[in-house]
């Protein structure tokens, strides 16, 4: 992978972080880790409809999904 300048400073809120980098590193970034492929832009689209039908729920864990 190529060097991405990253900037990363922790806030003094826990479990806080603020990520800095500019746009043409981002893009490099999301275009590695498969963004911009078929699969991913479909699931794009059917969440954004998921969401305006109304069929989502607020979680604040990730562990939340697993009951």
């Amino acid at each position: 992978m190529a060097n991405l300048s990253i900037f990363i400073t922790p806030k003094t809120k826990r479990r806080k972080i603020l990520v800095e980098m500019d746009a043409d590193r981002l893009e490099k970034l999301a275009a590695s880790l498969g963004f911009f492929g078929d699969d991913f832009l479909k699931s794009l689209e059917k969440a954004e409809k998921d969401y305006k039908a109304g069929r989502i729920r607020k979680i604040r864990s990730l562990k939340e999904l697993r009951k």
